[in-house]
Parts: C-alpha cells; sequence; structure tokens
C-alpha cells in the first residue's frame, strides 16, 4: 500500500492529537483507487487527505479526507486561506473582517460584504419550502452552504449562546464547504445547503419549536451541513466490491454515514470552534453529531421507520425526553435528506436529474472495469422516471406519510401534495416515453416496401 506520508497510527476511539490534526495530507488508497479517476498517490502530496490505515492490526488514525482542495500553507494568514472561495466584493474587505468587526453591528457588517441585495432578500423567506436553493447558490457565487449555515445560526442567536467566536465559525463553515466535491452531479455542496434549508423548516414545526434546546438546534443544522461531507459520488456497495479502504476501516457497516460523521468532527476539531467549552460537553455532541449523520444511512430505513410507526401508534412520544427529541431530529434529517420529491415540481425535477446522472455516471464506471453494474446505476436499463416512481413509492412516501402523523401540519400537507403530484408527473413522462419507444420499435420491425400494390409482369413480357 503506497502512501503520501507516514502518519503514525492509534485506535478510532483515543482522541486525535493537535500536532496530528495539523498535518494534513495523509491518504492512503488500495489499488482500486483509480477507478474513481483520481490522481496517482503520490499526486496526492498535494492535497488535503484523512486516513492513514493499517491493514495489518486494524487500527487507524482518523483526520479527514479530502479529494479536490490543496493543502494550505502552514503559515499561510488565515485571510488567504479562505481567499479562493470569497467572492471579489468580500476579498476586498478580507483585513477588515479579519482584524477588527464593527461592535455596534458584527453580524449585519458580515453580511453586507457577503450578499447581495437578493441574496439578502432570500433569506428573509428561508422557511419558505419553495425555497429555491439553486437561485441562491448562484447569487452568492456558489457559497450557499457558508452564506445559509452562517445566517440560521445567526437567526437561532447559536453564536451569543454558546459564544462562536465569528472567524472561527467562518472558517469552519468555509471548511465545509470546501470538502464537499464539487464535480459530483447530486452529493455536494448545494445538496447539503439544501438539506440545511429543509431541516431548519422542519425545526420551524410547533411541536420541535416548542420543545428543542440550543443545543438540540446547535446539532440540528451541523448534522444537516455535514451529512454527506466528503462524499465520493458512489455508494456503499461500490466501495465493498471495489476493496475500498474506508469499507475496511468501518468494517462494511454504515462505510459512508461514518466517513460524514469522522470528517466533520475532523473540522470540528482542526476549526477549533467548540475548544472553548468543557471536553465532556464537546465529546457528547460529537457522538450525538455521529448518531444524528448515521441515521442517513438509507439501508436502514425500515428500522428507524419501524420504530417511528411504533412510537405513533402507541402515542408515547414524549418531547420533553431527550431520548425521544434526538430520535425525532434523526428523522427530521432523514426526511430532510430525501426531500427532493416533496419540493415543487421546478425544484424536485432538477434533484431527480442530477442523482440520476450521478448513479449513471457509477455505473459507467461499473462497466468500464467489467463490474457488475449495479441496477439502480445502469442507462442502458433504467430512466430517470422509473428510478424516481420507485423511490417515491417506496422509501419517501412510507417516510412522510408517517412524518405527517407525527407533525399534521401545513408543511406536512403541502410535502404530500407535491410528492403526489410530482408522482403523477413521473408516470405521464413515463408514459410518454414507454409510447414513443413503442412506436420506433415497430417502425424498425415493419419491413420496407417500395410498392406493395404494384403488379409483377410474367417473365418474358412487355408492357404497353
Amino acid at each position: 500500500m503506497e502512501v503520501c506520508y507516514q502518519l503514525p497510527v492509534l485506535p478510532l476511539d483515543r482522541p486525535v492529537p493537535k500536532h496530528v490534526l495539523s498535518r494534513r495530507g495523509a491518504i492512503s488508497f488500495s489499488s482500486s483507487s483509480s477507478l474513481f479517476g483520481g490522481p496517482a498517490p503520490r499526486q496526492l502530496s498535494k492535497r488535503r487527505g484523512a486516513i492513514s490505515y493499517d491493514s495489518e492490526d486494524q487500527t487507524a488514525l482518523y483526520i479527514r479526507m479530502l479529494g479536490d482542495v490543496r493543502v494550505r500553507k502552514p503559515k499561510t494568514p488565515i485571510s488567504m486561506n479562505v481567499r479562493r472561495l470569497l467572492s471579489f466584493q468580500r476579498y476586498l474587505h478580507s483585513s477588515r473582517f479579519f482584524h477588527g468587526i464593527p461592535a455596534n453591528n458584527p453580524l449585519g457588517y458580515i453580511l453586507d460584504d457577503d450578499f447581495t441585495g437578493q441574496a439578502k432578500l432570500m433569506l428573509q423567506k428561508v422557511g419558505n419550502w419553495n425555497f429555491d436553493i439553486f437561485l441562491f447558490d448562484r447569487l452568492t457565487n456558489g457559497n450557499s452552504l457558508v452564506n445559509l449555515t452562517f445566517h440560521l445560526f445567526n437567526t437561532y442567536g447559536l453564536i451569543e449562546l454558546f459564544q462562536l467566536d465569528m472567524v472561527k465559525l467562518r472558517r469552519f463553515l468555509v471548511m465545509i464547504q470546501e470538502d464537499y466535491h464539487c464535480q459530483n452531479p447530486y452529493h455536494n455542496a448545494v445538496h447539503a445547503a439544501d438539506v440545511t434549508q429543509a431541516m431548519y423548516c422542519y425545526l420551524q414545526e410547533p411541536k420541535l419549536a416548542e420543545t428543542l434546546t440550543s443545543c438540540d438546534l446547535l446539532l440540528g443544522l451541523l448534522a444537516a451541513a455535514t451529512h454527506d461531507l466528503d462524499h465520493p459520488g458512489v455508494n456503499q456497495p461500490f466501495l465493498i466490491k471495489t476493496d475500498h479502504y474506508l469499507a475496511a476501516l468501518y468494517k462494511n457497516s454504515s462505510v459512508l454515514e461514518n466517513h460524514h460523521w469522522k470528517s466533520a468532527v475532523g473540522l470540528l476539531r482542526e476549526s477549533d470552534l467548540l475548544s472553548h467549552l468543557p471536553t465532556e460537553d464537546r465529546l457528547n455532541m460529537e457522538e450525538r453529531l455521529g448518531s444524528l449523520i448515521l441515521a442517513t444511512d438509507i439501508s436502514r430505513q425500515n428500522d428507524y421507520l419501524s420504530e417511528f410507526r411504533t412510537h405513533l401508534d402507541k402515542g408515547d412520544l414524549c418531547l420533553t425526553n431527550g431520548g425521544h427529541r434526538h430520535f425525532i431530529l434523526q428523522m427530521a434529517l432523514k426526511c430532510a435528506d430525501i426531500c427532493n420529491p416533496c419540493r415543487p415540481w421546478k425544484l424536485s425535477k432538477q434533484w431527480s436529474e442530477k442523482v440520476t446522472e450521478e448513479f449513471f455516471h457509477q455505473g459507467d464506471i461499473e462497466r468500464k472495469h467489467n463490474l457488475e453494474v449495479t441496477p439502480l446505476c445502469d442507462r442502458q436499463s433504467n430512466s430517470v422516471a422509473n428510478i424516481q416512481i420507485g423511490f417515491m413509492a417506496y422509501v419517501v412516501e412510507p417516510l412522510f406519510v408517517e412524518w405527517s402523523r407525527f407533525s399534521d401540519t401545513r408543511l406536512s400537507q403541502t410535502m404530500m401534495s407535491h410528492l403526489s403530484l410530482n408522482k403523477q408527473g413521473w408516470n405521464e413522462g413515463r408514459d410518454k416515453q414507454e409510447a414513443s419507444s413503442s412506436r420506433a420499435s415497430e417502425e424498425q420491425r415493419t419491413p420496407a416496401t417500395k410498392d406493395s400494390n404494384s403488379k409483377v409482369l410474367p417473365q418474358g413480357s412487355k408492357g404497353s
């Protein structure tokens, strides 16, 4: 196994030393890593990384993996670190931003530099279910996740409540956004921003708004923003069948979700965002964050859904109970993660096309390397409509039916209405496509004849 740097190895349950966290760039790939179309291992020395994995003693040191961002030089000033992610307008004032913010309205100063007028107006309606994250991402110059999450922290007063350093928070959010792979059609920072906005809508629902604590709100937003952190653009079965080192590291169980969680923890520690909190509280928050992110594992959908249904049937959910509140946060994040089919058609259709594009890309890689093509990822036998209809019927609808039982509000009715209309739209599209394909097939099967009614003259006869 070839590695870029040699890092010390220690069990996963031990805290990562600060001097090690500062040394990013130690990814060790299995021989199958070329399937991702990534660079040669030695080229990774220019990129930030996360894992030094020892296959012999099954121990590993986790820092974080990053696939497409270059290493920042250790002595480079903070303002230079984030410059590439700042718009030109923000860059002009970066020195003022990092060296002092007017005391009379500190948050307002940042917002003034960050947003155009239209983006500010959109944030005033961030709790609207029709919120267009694609438009917001364009208006913020591709920084939708940073700007939206910072705004929500400000809205809830979490910066003051937890005494968060705004520079550290900003840097933390920038690193989160960097760690999403922009080349992924679906699992990218825009998806994370969309899930965070949906999570905010759920947190605003009466049952939750009346009972959630400030810590619940903080963790809910953090989990939404980081739930797919450093997603490679392929699914867990792909990682397992290609013997990817992450599959070995997490023993083929919730591989991606464990990686997203550990990546988020790595960023929290690197940024020192919560370093001022007592160690016990900080570790507890990291564990709860992991519990939320792990709940998004789609392979465990039925387990969570069954428990949710049982609670609703018994009517024993009590949101003054911390455990029950945490469970509802898990269900809310699960809903936010797969809520695209419940959005208005204009938004839902875009997400459907993007996730299918990512599926098909995986299928193309599998076919290219003579691997068994995942049925869902086979562009030769599948379509966007077929995939979405199945996803809605077997995954989305059962979950949102139970969520509507729990929170029977106008938002839930709106989501179920959109789900029904979108399902109808995809069914109509599939019917038209099948009819068109059927006509094309009939035309190909029908033999072409020049003149079926012409008479054949007897041999030797002459025409008049």
